[in-house]
């Protein structure tokens, strides 16, 4: 036999029981996004990288887009996530919209990543906006609209959790520690990787960043301090929100999240398996300005974004993937000989133009092998 050709590294195949599991998680996080009464839209796969050059951060555009030139000459990257674009659509037609706007989507999407569990370089994501509202309580909704899908699944507080920050109220107190402006981009890096690395490492790290002794003992103290949020009249709302809103006991306040996208500007919060396994399920936060950066008006806004892979092994390992049919097939109408194929292909285009999903079976043979057939592919009905 010749070698099977191998899939591209950190891409996926969707056999029909893989595609089931798919489709059912589209159809939840719809039903969701649907009763918050969000909009579904998409946008295009290929883009210009200058799109992501300006806002979404070095690492993504240099070490984790799929860029080439095209045959005209312009550098195009496969989309590697699509705040970018979904403010371009709404700068294009700013004047016609009606804001606040709720818009959600789910799509592919490529990233130049090593692939390990939980995350590969193609994946699906479920993106949803909510733009022209610049309130803590529009920022709770988008956190609501995450907690309602984790309780529509079967995901309880006991097993995942959403944790929440503010990067305004991070600003005021480095700065009250000592950390200049320029030092704040660092930090932010900094705190983003202290769960990634050793605790001595990420010391270490920071006084080569440029931290002096009493500034890491300083970020230290604070990253502690659980209650820092009630020093913020905005995340005090924030929570009050999400408490009218009945999904307060999935969410509690993390002085560590910080998110590494350059365009978040206010809350910024993550999702997380409670055990810690595996990397963030979701990830999102407020940004002031990205519609005035690819020439609109300035908009605040309020997104998050989910990728399909994540969310499944949580899904998977907590039990709450129900059963699923093999087939879509309903009804499959047997044949014996070529006097009754006519009949049987006849019944089964009848069934089908009743809404019932039928075939016949394609050769003549005996009952109990196409009886076994329709019992394989999950077939309830044969006729």
């Amino acid at each position: 036999m010749k070698p099977i050709i191998k899939t591209v590294k950190g891409t996926r195949e969707f056999y029909p029981e893989d595609m089931m599991i798919r489709n059912w998680l589209y159809s939840q996080l719809q039903a969701v996004s649907n009763s918050f009464g969000y909009q579904e839209y998409d946008g295009p796969f290929l883009e210009k990288i200058d799109l992501y050059a300006a806002k979404s951060g070095e690492e993504l555009v240099k070490k984790q887009s799929f860029v080439f030139e095209d045959r005209g000459g312009d550098e195009v990257t496969l989309r590697p996530e699509l705040t970018p674009s979904l403010a371009r659509m709404i700068a294009q037609r700013q004047r016609s919209l009606i804001f606040p706007l709720r818009w959600w989507s789910f799509g592919p999407f490529w990233r130049y990543e090593r692939p390990q569990k939980g995350r590969t370089r193609e994946f699906f994501q479920w993106n949803a906006d909510l733009i022209g509202a610049d309130t803590p309580e529009a920022d709770a909704e988008l956190v609501a609209i995450c907690a309602s899908f984790f309780k529509q699944v079967g995901l309880s507080p006991e097993q995942v959790e959403i944790v929440v920050n503010d990067r305004q109220l991070m600003d005021v107190e480095l700065g009250k520690i000592g950390i200049t402006p320029e030092l704040k981009p660092v930090v932010f890096r900094l705190v983003d990787r202290r769960d990634k690395m050793p605790a001595s490492d990420w010391e270490t790290f920071a006084l080569e960043s440029g931290l002096t002794i009493d500034q890491l003992v300083g970020l230290k103290v604070m990253l502690s301090d659980r209650n820092l949020w009630k020093k913020s009249s905005k995340l005090t709302r924030f929570f009050a929100a999400l408490e009218w809103m009945g999904v307060d006991v999935y969410v509690r306040f993390d002085p560590q999240i910080i998110r590494g996208l350059d365009y978040y500007t206010g809350i910024v919060f993550e999702a997380r398996d409670r055990d810690k396994e595996g990397r963030a399920i979701l990830g999102g936060g407020h940004y002031g300005n990205l519609v005035g950066d690819v020439g609109g008006d300035p908009l605040p806004g309020v997104g998050f974004a989910m990728g399909d892979v994540m969310i499944t092994l949580v899904l998977q390992k907590y039990g709450c993937i129900p059963p699923l049919p093999k087939s879509p097939l309903q009804v499959l109408v047997t044949v014996f000989d070529d006097e009754n194929s006519a009949k049987a292909f006849s019944l089964a285009k009848e069934l089908r133009g009743d809404g019932i999903r039928a075939v016949s079976y394609l050769e003549f043979a005996k009952l109990s092998k196409q009886l076994k057939y329709a019992d394989c592919i999950g077939v309830r009905f044969a006729i």
